[in-house]
């Protein structure tokens, strides 16, 4: 039997409101079921931002099991680590699609660094976000059998094996409310299909969809272990989260500049560029390296203040943008687009390797 390696898979899909009025999950069902043939039934997810408002201040772990030993070691861990305001089962709903799944926790919690914490690290404090990261790091590593796969403010991910309708039934998530919504429906390739592996990946409240392939994987990899990020969870697309967190939170740069280390420009185009330009990216392609990414992409970030799309610097998937009074749409496909917004003002296909940034604040 010949086999031809499938490469163009995958769907994305994913929404903005500027005026941040929360919706329910079922506009972005209706988009990413428009995209069932993009997927094979083994990787289903979303992302959504603003539904948490009676914890705003709060992070939401959401984390998977396999069993309840697995479950008993993490909260002992999480007792002994952090201040735990609720914690209850994720809800579910019964769906034939769905068949089994692990077990599935939600807590907030705050940072309770103790003083061991502090002379282990040997420092006197630490920043709750790197605290948050680093016991994110450690249970995914060293617990077997348990996955945070959300831990951000006032935002949850759901994901797991099925196509992303039959996920959004499973999770219920046409009873939750966001200003942010993304959703993924997974082709994978390279690597296996397993409840942790479907997309979105996330971190804090970055949260990443991907269609593409990185073949930057191992270097990017290697890359981001030097400063602490552990790769474990058997896809190429976790390094992208990980990059993201550690140019924009943990360096400082500005989106658009992390985006242009992703999706770098060539060497021949930066030649032609004035010459502030040309050191500017110069920079980025000597200190950054080996951040950039290899292969073809099209991924959309999002984040508590905003989303981000953006391609490969050849556009070797492809990714539409369209507008709407308040609403800013991105997805594989216009048609999943125009599904739940038939009448827009504007629509375009972005240059290759130029983010599409929108903010609450400000559009760039």
């Amino acid at each position: 039997m010949h086999y031809e390696k499938d490469i163009s898979g995958c769907g994305l899909s994913g929404f903005i409101d500027k005026s941040k009025k929360r919706v329910s999950g079922e506009e972005i069902i209706k988009s990413i079921a428009l995209q069932h043939d993009r997927g094979n039934g083994l990787g289903g997810g979303f992302a959504a931002y603003g539904i948490y408002p009676d914890f705003p201040d709060h992070y939401a772990f959401h984390i998977m099991y396999d069993d309840m030993d697995a479950l008993t070691h993490t909260e002992e861990l999480l007792n002994k680590k952090l201040q735990i305001e609720h914690h209850e089962k994720i809800q579910v709903r019964n769906t034939p699609k769905i068949k089994t799944h692990p077990i599935l926790r939600r807590y907030f919690v705050k940072p309770n660094p103790s003083t061991e914490d502090l002379e282990l690290l040997d420092i006197k404090s630490i920043d709750d976000d790197d605290f948050i990261v680093r016991l994110v790091m450690h249970i995914n590593e060293k617990i077997r059998g348990a996955f945070v796969f959300s831990s951000g403010k006032n935002m949850g991910a759901f994901k797991g094996v099925g196509f992303p309708e039959d996920i959004a039934e499973f999770f219920r998530l046409d009873e939750y409310k966001g200003y942010i919504w993304t959703a993924h429906n997974r082709f994978p390739t390279n690597t296996p299909g397993w409840w942790g592996g479907a997309h979105p990946f996330t971190l804090l409240d970055w949260s990443i969809v991907h269609n593409g392939e990185v073949s930057s994987y191992g270097i990017n990899k290697r890359y981001l272990e030097m400063f602490g990020y552990k790769c474990t969870l058997y896809t190429d697309t976790e390094v992208i989260t990980y990059i993201l967190d550690l140019l924009v939170r943990k360096h400082g740069l500005s989106k658009e500049l992390a985006c242009k280390v992703l999706s770098s420009e060539f060497w021949k185009n930066i030649d032609k560029m004035p010459t502030r330009e040309q050191k500017i990216h110069k920079a980025l392609r000597m200190v950054y390296g080996s951040a950039l990414l290899n292969g073809p992409f099209a991924i959309l970030f999002a984040y508590s203040n905003g989303i981000i799309g953006l391609n490969d610097r050849v556009k070797l998937r492809p990714l539409v943008v369209g507008y709407k009074g308040d609403r800013v749409y991105m997805s594989s496909e216009e048609s999943a687009i125009r599904i739940i917004e038939p009448n827009l003002d504007r629509v375009f296909a972005p240059v290759a390797g130029e983010p599409v940034i929108v903010e609450f604040d400000e559009e760039v």
